[in-house]
């Protein structure tokens, strides 16, 4: 049988900018006036090891994020630093290790009707300057791809997302343990997903 879609589940790590900015109330805030249920969350400093496990847990990361990097490159006119998509990914990857362990971040799980995409869309393109007026990233932050290339590091966007139930499976499973999620029922869960709205009215 189908799992209905409210139980999907996605990962979202509040990176260490987003703690420094003290913006996680308002990213936790976002998420739960959609009707999202957090039913995982703890702070934590990572290592490199860790890091580098997250993104490489897909095997085909490096050299997608290496060739989507040499397309954006060129879309824009400029010359990307090389042709070989996994030369530019171990770049990256080198700079997502230093940024994303500067500093404690908030590994969370939201649970809720297609929290991979729902929490996609808030959250905004993965460069800021980009992102649309009301995503979190588009209102909080300022940065962009060629500024993070000029300073040679990686750009700062607050939030990681999940980018598919597939992606958010291997995450999850990689930041908690099985008994750090929590299975328990919000109020609002009737309003959301009750098929008839029974007992409203008393």
């Amino acid at each position: 049988m189908e799992k209905h879609p409210s139980k999907e589940r996605t990962l979202v790590v509040v990176k260490p900018d987003g703690l420094q900015r003290t913006l996680v109330g308002e990213i936790i805030n976002r998420y739960e006036r959609l009707g999202l249920k957090l039913v995982a969350m703890k702070m934590l400093v990572t290592d490199t090891d860790f890091i580098e496990k997250h993104y490489t847990l897909d095997p085909e990361w490096r050299r997608i994020t290496g060739e989507k990097t040499i397309e954006s490159y060129k879309k824009k006119g400029l010359t990307p630093p090389s042709e070989d998509p996994l030369v530019i990914t171990a770049k990256i990857l080198a700079n997502l290790k230093k940024y994303m362990t500067s500093g404690p971040v908030i590994a969370m799980i939201w649970q809720g009707a297609h929290a991979v995409k729902i929490i996609r869309k808030i959250t905004g393109g993965t460069e800021p300057l980009t992102s649309d007026p009301g995503t979190i990233r588009g209102d909080y932050v300022l940065d962009s791809y060629q500024m993070s290339d000029m300073d040679d590091r990686s750009v700062r966007n607050l939030i990681h997302a999940s980018g598919s139930t597939e992606e958010a499976e291997m995450e999850i499973a990689h930041w908690f343990r099985a008994e750090e999620i929590i299975d328990y029922r919000l109020v609002q869960d009737e309003i959301l997903y009750d098929v008839n709205l029974d007992g409203i009215l008393e």
